[in-house]
C-alpha cells in the first residue's frame, strides 16, 4: 500500500485522476489501513469541539438554576449512601488520573534522559566509523603484501626443484630401478662367497687327500702290529683264546672309509672366479646407484633457465599488484572521510546546547500541560478533604459549615477548570496520537522487522526509469542488483564492504588476480618444464660382462654329488674311540701279564691315531660339506639368475630412457600444480578476506540500529507513552466532572431546604 501511494505521488497524480477505478481502490485501501486512527482522531476532534460547548451550556444551565445549579437540596433517606458512593467514585477516579499523570511525567522525563544518552550512541558510532576508516588502508596493504609470502614460497620450491621434482621422479622410478640394482649387488656378494667356498673346498680337499693316505698307512701298521700281538702263545690257552679270536675278527674294521683321491679338484673354477673378481662389480653397481640418485641434480641443471625466468616474472607480477592497489585513492578517500566524520561530530556537538535548550522548553511545556491536570486534581483532593472534614451530619443543608461549603466550592472549581483544560489536553493527545501512532506503525515497526528496506528497495520506486536507486546513486548504474536490505544484512553479519556493496560488479578481483597472479605467460613457462634422463646408466658394460663371466665360470659343472657322497661317509670304517674302548675292555678280561699290557698299548695307539689324524680330517670334511652345499645352492640355475638380473636392469634402463617421459610429465604436472596451488590459495584468501574481513561494515548497520533505537525506542515510544497517560487523564476527567458536581451538592451551603412539619 505504501509503495503504491509513493509511486502514485512520485508520478504526480492530478485531482481528476482520483476518479479512476485503480486510484479509488488505492484510496479505499489507505482509508481501511488508517481506519483505526481516523476513528480515534474523529473521537478526539469531537471531544475537542464539544467539550467547550458543553462546558458553556453547562455554565448557562447552572446560572439559570438548572443542571444542579439550584441552591436547594431535597432530603432523602439514602443521602449518606449516595454521598459515600460519589466520594469513593471521585477518589478512585482521582487515583487513576494520578497514575496517568505519573505515567506521562515518567515518559516526559525519559525523553530528556534518553536524549542525553544519545550522545553516547553518537560517540560510539563515530568511533567505530573512524576505526573502520583507519583500519581499511592497512588491511588492503596487508592483502597486497601477502603476495610476497606466496611468491617466496614459490621461489623456495623453485630453488629446491631438484629435491622436490627430481625427488618425486626418483621415488616413482626407484620402484623398478632399485630392485634390479639390489639383485646385481647381491650377485656381487655371491661372487665373493663363491670364491671363499671354492677356496675352502680346495684347501679341505687337499687336507683330506693327504690325510687319507697317512691314515690308511697308520691303520695298516696298527692292524699288522695288533695281529702279531694276537699271535702270542698266550692266546692259545682255552680261557684266553676266545677273547683273542674275538679281537682278531674285528681287525678288518681298522681301515679308512672315504676315498678323496678320486674327487676332481676345483682349481679351474676357482681360477675363473678369481678372474671374474678382478672386476669390482660392487663398485660398478654403486656407480649405477649414484647415477640414478643424481636425478635431483640433473633436474636442477636442466631447469635452471626456467627457474630464472619464473623469478623475473614473479617480481613483475608483484610490482603490478602493488601498482594496481595504489591506483585507487583508498587512503586519501578514507582520510577525507575521517575528516568529514570529525567535522560532522563537531557540528553535531555544537548543536548539543540548542538541543538541550529545546528539550528543556519541551519538558517545561509537557510539565505545564500536566500541571493543568494536577490543578484539577488539586481542587478535587482539596474539595474532598474540606468537604469530608467539614461535613456535619446534624447540620441541615442551609446550616452547613464554612469548611464543608469550601469543599463543595473547590469541587465545582475543579469542574470549571476541567471544562477549560479538557479540550486543550484532548487536542494535544489527538495530535500526538495521530503523529506518534503513524510514525510507530509506518516507520518504527517496518524498520524493526526490516520491512522498510523492502519498501525502499522496491524497483522503480524513486524514479520510474531507475530500477534500484542505491547503485544508481553510488555507481550511476541502477541495474546492479544492490539494495539497502542486502547491504544492511551483509553489514549486520560484519561482512566486508566489497561484498556488501557488490563491488565485484565494478571491479572483479577474481578476474584481476587471474590476469596477474597466474597469467598465461607464467602458465606457458611452467608447462615448458622438461626433464631428460637419457644420461642415467645403471650398469656399465664391464659389469654386464662380469655377470656373464660369473655365470660361465664353471661353478655349475662341479660334480657336487660325488663330493657329497664322499663327505657323507665316515673317515674310518669304525669309530676308533669305540674300537679302542672295546679293546681295553677285552684286555681287562685277560689274565694280568704281557698280553694284557700289549693290548692296552694298542688301544692307546688307536686313540692317538684318532686324535692326531681322524679329528682334523673330520673338521676338513665338515668344512668341505658346508662349502659344497653352499656352492651347489648358489650355482643352481646360475645362468638363469644372471639372465634375469640383466633383463631387469635392461628393463629399468629402458623405462628411464624411453618410458620415463610419462612419469616425468606426471610428476612435473604435480609439481606445477603445487606451485599453482600457492597462487590459488592466495587468490582464494584474498577473495574471502575481501568478503568477510577487509573493511568490515558492521559500523554502518550499527548506525542504522542506533538511529532506530534513538528515534523509536527512545523518542517515539516515550511520546506514545506520554499521550497514553495524558489521554487517560482526559477521559477520566469526564467521570471526575460528573462525580464532582454530584458530590458538591452534599457539601455546599444551600439557600433553601425541605421543611417537614410534625
Amino acid at each position: 500500500l505504501i509503495v503504491k501511494v509513493i509511486q502514485q505521488n512520485m508520478g504526480g497524480i492530478k485531482i481528476e485522476e482520483w476518479r479512476k477505478p485503480e486510484n479509488v481502490v488505492l484510496l479505499l485501501q489507505w482509508i481501511y489501513y488508517e481506519a483505526g486512527f481516523l476513528i480515534c482522531m474523529t473521537i478526539g476532534i469531537v471531544f475537542v469541539v464539544l467539550t467547550p460547548i458543553i462546558g458553556m451550556c453547562f455554565c448557562v444551565c447552572r446560572c439559570c438554576e438548572n443542571c444542579g445549579g439550584e441552591m436547594h437540596q431535597r432530603q432523602r433517606k439514602n443521602t449518606d449512601c449516595q454521598r459515600g458512593f460519589f466520594t469513593a467514585s471521585l477518589i478512585a477516579t482521582s487515583i487513576f488520573i494520578i497514575l496517568g499523570v505519573l505515567i506521562a511525567y515518567a515518559a516526559n522525563h525519559n525523553i530528556s534522559a534518553q536524549i542525553k544518552s544519545t550522545r553516547r550512541f553518537i560517540n560510539t558510532n563515530m568511533r567505530d566509523l573512524k576505526t573502520f576508516a583507519n583500519n581499511t588502508p592497512a588491511q588492503i596493504e596487508y592483502l597486497t603484501a601477502q603476495y610476497t609470502t606466496a611468491k617466496n614460497k614459490v621461489l623456495s620450491d623453485l630453488d629446491n626443484i631438484g629435491p622436490l621434482l627430481g625427488g618425486r621422479i626418483h621415488s616413482q622410478l626407484e620402484k623398478e630401478v632399485v630392485p634390479s640394482l639390489d639383485t646385481a649387488l647381491r650377485m656381487a656378494g655371491a661372487m665373493r662367497e663363491t670364491k671363499e667356498a671354492l677356496e675352502n673346498v680346495s684347501s679341505s680337499l687337499e687336507v683330506l687327500q693327504e690325510g687319507s693316505g697317512k691314515l690308511q698307512a697308520s691303520l695298516s701298521g696298527e692292524r699288522a702290529s695288533l695281529s702279531n700281538t694276537l699271535s702270542d702263545p698266550a692266546c692259545t690257552n682255552g680261557a684266553v683264546s676266545h677273547t683273542c679270536n674275538t679281537i682278531r675278527s674285528t681287525l678288518s674294521q681298522l681301515g679308512a672309509n672315504a676315498d678323496f683321491s678320486r674327487l676332481p679338484d676345483v682349481n679351474h673354477a676357482l681360477a675363473n672366479i678369481n678372474t671374474v673378481l678382478r672386476t669390482d662389480l660392487s663398485n660398478i653397481v654403486q656407480k649405477g646407484y649414484s647415477s640414478f640418485n643424481d636425478t635431483p641434480r640433473l633436474v636442477k641443471e636442466q631447469t635452471k633457465n626456467i627457474v630464472t625466468g619464473v623469478k623475473g616474472m614473479l617480481d613483475k607480477i608483484g610490482t603490478e599488484i602493488n601498482s594496481f592497489s595504489k591506483m585507487f585513492p583508498v587512503e586519501a578517500s578514507l582520510a577525507n572521510f575521517t575528516i568529514f566524520l570529525n567535522q560532522g561530530q563537531k557540528n553535531i556537538e555544537s548543536f548539543y546546547p540548542q538541543i538541550d535548550q529545546m528539550d528543556f522548553y519541551r519538558w517545561i511545556g509537557c510539565v505545564a500541560v500536566l500541571c493543568m491536570v494536577v490543578l484539577v486534581l488539586a481542587f478535587n483532593i482539596l474539595g474532598l478533604l474540606c468537604g469530608t472534614c467539614g461535613y456535619d451530619k446534624q447540620a441541615t443543608p442551609t446550616t452547613r459549615g464554612c469548611l464543608s461549603n469550601t469543599g463543595g466550592n473547590l469541587l465545582m472549581a475543579g469542574v470549571g477548570f476541567s471544562f477549560i483544560f479538557a479540550w486543550v489536553l484532548m487536542g494535544i493527545v489527538t495530535t500526538l496520537f495521530v503523529v506518534g501512532g503513524n510514525v510507530e506503525k509506518l516507520m518504527c515497526e517496518p524498520l524493526a522487522n526490516r520491512q522498510l528496506f523492502k519498501i525502499i528497495d522496491t524497483p522503480f520506486l524513486v524514479h520510474p526509469a531507475k530500477k534500484n536507486f542505491l547503485p544508481g546513486m553510488l555507481f550511476q548504474n541502477p541495474n546492479i542488483d544492490l539494495t539497502l536490505g542486502s547491504m544492511y544484512r551483509n553489514c549486520y553479519e560484519n561482512n566486508g564492504l566489497y561484498h556488501a556493496l557488490q563491488l565485484e560488479t565494478m571491479f572483479n578481483i577474481n578476474s584481476f588476480l587471474n590476469r596477474t597472479v597466474y597469467n598465461k605467460d607464467l602458465a606457458k613457462v611452467f608447462e615448458s618444464v622438461q626433464v631428460d634422463l637419457q644420461d642415467i646408466t645403471l650398469l656399465e658394460q664391464a659389469g654386464r660382462d662380469n655377470l656373464i663371466n660369473f655365470a660361465n665360470s664353471g661353478v655349475g659343472q662341479i660334480d657336487y654329488e660325488a663330493y657329497l657322497a664322499e663327505v657323507n661317509k665316515g673317515v674310518t670304517l669304525v669309530d676308533l674311540l669305540s674300537f679302542s674302548t672295546d679293546l681295553e675292555a677285552q684286555a681287562d678280561q685277560l689274565p694280568r701279564g704281557a698280553l694284557e699290557n700289549a693290548l692296552k698299548g694298542h688301544a692307546s695307539s688307536i686313540r692317538q691315531i684318532h686324535r692326531e689324524q681322524v679329528v682334523p680330517m673330520e673338521q676338513a670334511m665338515s668344512t668341505l660339506s658346508q662349502s659344497i652345499k653352499q656352492l651347489q645352492r648358489m650355482s643352481s640355475d646360475l645362468p638363469v639368475k644372471v639372465t634375469n638380473i640383466l633383463s631387469a636392469i635392461d628393463a629399468a634402463e629402458y623405462l628411464i630412457t624411453h618410458n620415463a617421459s610419462h612419469v616425468v610429465k606426471q610428476e612435473t604436472k604435480g609439481y606445477i600444480q603445487s606451485l599453482v596451488g600457492y597462487f590459488k590459495q592466495y587468490t582464494e584468501w584474498v577473495k574471502n578476506s575481501l568478503t568477510a574481513e577487509v573493511a568490515q561494515c558492521k559500523p554502518i548497520s550499527n548506525l542504522v540500529d542506533s538511529m532506530e533505537i534513538v528515534a523509536c525506542s527512545f523518542i517515539v515510544d516515550s511520546v506514545n507513552t506520554f499521550w497514553f497517560g495524558l489521554g487517560g487523564c482526559c477521559i477520566l476527567l469526564i467521570p471526575s466532572i460528573i462525580f464532582s458536581v454530584k458530590l458538591a451538592k452534599y457539601y455546599r451551603r444551600m439557600d433553601t431546604e425541605d421543611v417537614f412539619e410534625e
